[in-house]
């Protein structure tokens, strides 16, 4: 009989810190940050409601345009597979470390908790493809018309 095993994980939160690229030697775009999720429940004893918040680190690979909008504070949804790694730390100590890597990320609700969605993960893992607005942020100054549409910087819900 073959065995099976998944290996997905499933993250809506709000970024705790602002998602940060750097590159490896090869050139891959490497964007981290961390995502809090929290659960509320109602203590039977008590009857007191109780938080948990949790935290997980997210590695996204070869996104590399996507840090300047993985804010503190936004609210989004990520889609990916745990991986636990080891390393020696300075001491020569083993340390363990687990972390979600993430094969789509969508930022929910705009700035200000507007009802909007992007969508800036691959589930293959090949290019992002980004929204119009942020090609528009992110191209050069000679392109910056609105094409007649009436559209300026000011729009761009983020």
């Amino acid at each position: 009989m073959a065995s099976r095993s998944v290996n997905k994980v499933i993250l809506v939160g709000h970024l705790g810190r602002d998602a940060e690229t750097k590159f490896t030697p090869g050139g891959a775009a490497v964007t981290r940050f961390s995502v809090a999720t929290s659960r509320r429940w109602k203590d039977q004893q008590s009857g007191e409601w109780k938080e948990e918040t949790d935290w997980s680190n997210v590695t996204l690979w070869r996104q590399e345009n996507l840090a300047n909008y993985l804010t503190k504070g936004k609210q989004v949804y990520v889609e990916g597979r745990l991986q636990t790694r080891s390393y020696e730390d300075k001491d020569g100590k083993k340390v363990y470390a687990t972390e979600v890597v993430a094969d789509e990320v969508i930022l929910l609700g705009g700035q200000g908790g507007g009802g909007g969605r992007e969508d800036y993960g691959s589930s293959a893992g090949g290019p992002v493809s980004m929204p119009r607005s942020a090609q528009r942020t992110a191209a050069p100054a000679s392109q910056h018309e609105d094409f007649g549409q009436g559209i300026t910087d000011d729009d761009v819900p983020f």
